[in-house]
């Protein structure tokens, strides 16, 4: 049975689509970056909100009646034609194409000259376009982002990559994990000898553990069957202890600084749990339950709510009913993502200021949130036509 409010909560999303802002190329969705104590509000061409659109919607596409698969495809169609504008390197096809270069590693461990590298970048590459429609940040190097796995990930896992793009992937990410040329320092003691993966491709930036990029890295290894190899195990164990210590609910921006929220952080662990069940991660569901039912019951924003009946529903549970007839009201208070501007120092002072949201500039995307309705509303309805 097919649902009238997801049906035009697609049509909403291709017809934004369709429509063409100034500074925003067709087929991205609109987003806004902003910090209201800075009196900051600023149009972000960005790849994220795009991707994680795509990936929902193509992973509920056999959910969806005909009417509804064929305003997702549209949608997904439009979005994938954006992906080049943000890969690392001029001239090297979108994962999927032949032939795929295999960057700056190949298996004698030997650097290759002028090699370009597969892998995608929050915002657009070559000549890098970094916090566009703004004043300061686009002007300087320093502020230009290095490719993440983020991205990186979304786009594999929306593409059809080939076995040369995996290898690739693969190697990439061993390059960059914790241990291997860097340690990071600004997450917990006990974590610092984990191999696990970094959220940032880049040579000269510090390492960082982000549950959810962890998340998303770590559905794209198991999705396309990657080796589970040390920084895998040691990147799942990291998220059960996250889980399993409290942190993630008692430190939430600590584990994942581009995240920051406890909600968000179990969003997309019940996602990576309910897709793949990782036995690393097998000890952990019962008290992730418990915790999002927990969780439902306290007043957040109703978009967290969704996130929570969401994942509550990934996982076989009935979440409580959320009342949805306001919930656009609620899309200008809630951010799925942000930057922390002092995450990365591990000095202390700085590290007690990190999560105070003065120091956060946070994204607003309208369409996405629709996504993440459209996503519940499925799940939803997938489930009641199961009892």
């Amino acid at each position: 049975m097919k649902s009238d409010a997801t049906t035009q909560l697609l049509r909403q999303l291709t017809t934004n689509q369709s429509v063409r802002q100034a500074g925003l190329p067709g087929g991205l969705v609109l987003s806004y970056r902003h910090n209201p104590a800075w009196g900051y509000r600023r149009l972000d061409v960005n790849l994220f909100f795009t991707a994680i659109s795509v990936f929902t919607l193509q992973r509920l596409a056999p959910l969806l009646a005909p009417d509804e698969q064929a305003l997702a495809a549209a949608f997904v169609s439009a979005a994938t034609g954006t992906y080049p504008a943000f890969r690392n390197a001029p001239n090297l096809p979108v994962a999927g194409q032949q032939p795929t270069p295999l960057g700056d590693i190949t298996p004698s461990g030997t650097p290759p000259v002028d090699t370009p590298l597969g892998t995608y970048n929050f915002y657009a590459t070559n000549p890098s376009r970094h916090f566009p429609n703004g004043r300061f940040m686009h002007r300087y190097r320093h502020f230009k982002l290095p490719d993440d796995i983020d991205d990186t990930a979304m786009v594999y896992l929306t593409a059809n990559p080939t076995a040369a793009d995996l290898d690739y992937l693969h190697r990439k990410l061993a390059r960059h994990a914790n241990q291997t040329h860097q340690t990071i320092r600004n997450t917990f003691p006990e974590y610092r000898a984990l191999r696990a993966y970094s959220t940032w491709f880049g040579e000269r930036m510090p390492i960082e553990f982000d549950a959810c990029a962890l998340a998303n890295m770590l559905y794209c290894v198991y999705d396309h069957g990657l080796p589970i190899d040390e920084h895998a195990t040691d990147s799942l164990t990291l998220l059960a202890d996250m889980v399993s210590s409290d942190r993630y609910r008692t430190a939430p921006f600590h584990c994942a600084h581009n995240y920051a929220t406890t909600p968000l952080i179990a969003y997309h662990i019940a996602r990576l749990m309910a897709a793949h069940d990782p036995p690393l991660l097998q000890p952990i569901r019962a008290k992730l339950i418990r915790d999002m039912q927990a969780l439902t019951a306290q007043p957040l924003n109703p978009m967290e709510q969704v996130l929570l009946g969401t994942s509550l529903l990934r996982l076989g549970q009935q979440p409580p009913p959320i009342e949805l007839a306001d919930i656009e009201a609620a899309f200008g208070s809630f951010s799925f993502f942000i930057a922390g501007m002092l995450s990365a120092y591990e000095q202390p002072l700085l590290r007690r200021l990190a999560p105070q949201p003065f120091w956060h500039i946070r994204w607003q995307c309208d369409d996405h949130c629709r996504v993440l309705l459209i996503e519940y509303l499925v799940l939803r309805r997938a489930a009641s036509q199961v009892r």
